[in-house]
């Protein structure tokens, strides 16, 4: 019995140093629009004069500040913020307006605008800039967050923009490649080619979850948006990784956002999946990890980041 209480007591420490690696703070910040976004702070444990901090916008859907969307808990945002930060590096990772705290009654679908999801990210780094803790703000998109991220990366004028597993067409290019296999391609792209020009659409067949009413305002506003042209409208540094087992953005998207933008770092991170996670497995293994909150992120990823914020940016 009693060295079951030692080896419990050893456990707790062990734990409790974990958590003292670095310091966490929850926060809300409120955008032009009054919307409370919800998000973590977390810094070295350490005190610093100078001090980076990444603003870490998720990918699309109902993605939360953590990565996990529903029953699918892989822990990714986490992960890269805990990453980040063992290399000196603060990170603001947050639930996107209307999805987890972030969640308020006055939000409706129907209501919701592509430029909401641009427009509070650079309520936040304008937040930060207020912050005398930090003095050097970079944006850091994954999936649809890398689309976001480089318009709010110009608006806000932040120091460096970082996209993971960004797409380079627009929205309405990527749908139609992932729905044609599963739904008439002709009905597909007659809906697409709808809301492209800007108008919703009432005949929606077996699509009418996807295309629901309630969304389609928000899907003409998002179709509006060439991932090409916006990046080129950058005039701070840029790095744009992809993994080359990632089977939700092919390495032809970050190809097509390295063509757009050339003087950008660019780098393929061998075996790295859309969750940014190593999985050497077969399709099977790569949905599994979806599902996994304890697979860690890449290393290689976490140090190509760190050493992207910390050389070039000028202490």
């Amino acid at each position: 019995m009693r060295k079951n209480i030692i080896f419990l007591i050893g456990i707790l420490f062990i734990n409790i140093g974990f958590a003292q690696k670095y310091k966490s703070e929850e926060l809300f910040i409120k955008t032009a629009d009054s919307i409370k976004i919800s998000g973590t702070l977390i810094l070295p444990k350490k005190e610093f004069k100078k001090l980076t901090l990444a603003i870490i916008i998720a990918g699309s859907g109902p993605t939360d500040r953590d990565g996990n969307s529903g029953l699918m808990i892989n822990n990714s945002l986490k992960y890269l913020a805990e990453g980040l930060v063992k290399h000196k590096i603060a990170s603001f990772r947050y639930d996107k307006r209307a999805i987890g705290k972030s969640l308020s009654s006055s939000i409706r679908e129907i209501d919701l605008r592509f430029e909401d999801y641009i427009n509070d990210p650079v309520a936040l780094v304008n937040y930060f800039k207020n912050d005398k803790r930090f003095d050097n703000i970079v944006i850091i998109g994954h999936s649809e967050g890398s689309l976001l991220g480089m318009i709010a990366s110009k608006k806000a004028d932040v120091s460096q923009f970082i996209s993971i597993s960004g797409v380079g067409r627009t929205a309405d290019n990527i749908l139609e490649d992932q729905l044609k296999m599963q739904y008439s391609h002709d009905l597909t792209r007659t809906i697409l080619d709808s809301l492209k020009a800007g108008f919703t659409v009432s005949e929606l067949g077996k699509l009418k979850s996807l295309f629901r009413p309630s969304v389609q305002p928000y899907m003409i506003s998002w179709f509006k948006y060439n991932p090409q042209v916006e990046i080129k409208r950058l005039t701070c540094p840029v790095l744009i990784l992809q993994g080359d087992n990632d089977i939700q953005v092919k390495v032809s998207e970050a190809e097509l956002l390295k063509t757009a933008y050339p003087k950008a770092e660019y780098e393929i991170i061998p075996h790295m999946n859309h969750l940014m996670k190593i999985v050497k497995g077969d399709f099977n293994e790569n949905l599994k990890s979806y599902y996994n909150p304890k697979l860690p992120d890449s290393k290689a990823l976490i140090n190509r980041i760190s050493k992207f914020i910390l050389s070039d940016y000028k202490k």
